[in-house]
């Protein structure tokens, strides 16, 4: 009974939450969200891109510090391997939702400075009525 009612309080919400959305997608709404998100690496945020992150708040000092130098060490590899990361871009794709567990799957294209390009996905969860990385 619990899991219905929860169920039943997600999808209402969602359904609110889509209404009044100017009659974007959840599956568009979480790619801008994420695009968003991965702008903010690209701007050299590491931080505020790992403040996008569902229950930020609700983890340890030392554990955000450590995510953090592990994003930087990340921009660095990308800086190495492929020129940098040059641009984010929400992929043709956009995303997919996965209703069974409550998450959008977003889908981007990251740009690098010796031209390749990648298809990420990034999970994503609606929280207090914005999408955070999950």
């Amino acid at each position: 009974m619990k899991k219905l009612f929860a169920f039943s309080t997600w999808l209402l919400a969602l359904s609110c939450w889509v209404g009044c959305s100017g009659g974007q997608t959840p599956e568009q709404q979480a790619a801008e969200a994420a695009q968003s998100y991965y702008q903010r690496l690209l701007d050299g945020y590491p931080d505020g891109f790992l403040a996008a992150k569902a229950a930020y708040d609700q983890m340890p000092e030392d554990y955000r510090e450590q995510l953090v130098k592990a994003n930087e060490l990340y921009m660095k590899d990308m800086q190495q391997k492929h020129d940098g990361l040059r641009s984010v871009a929400i992929s043709p794709n956009v995303g997919r939702t996965d209703t069974a567990l409550h998450v959008v799957y977003a889908f981007l294209l990251l740009s690098y400075g010796d031209a390749t390009q990648e298809e990420v996905t990034v999970p994503m969860v609606l929280v207090d009525g914005e999408w955070k990385m999950k």
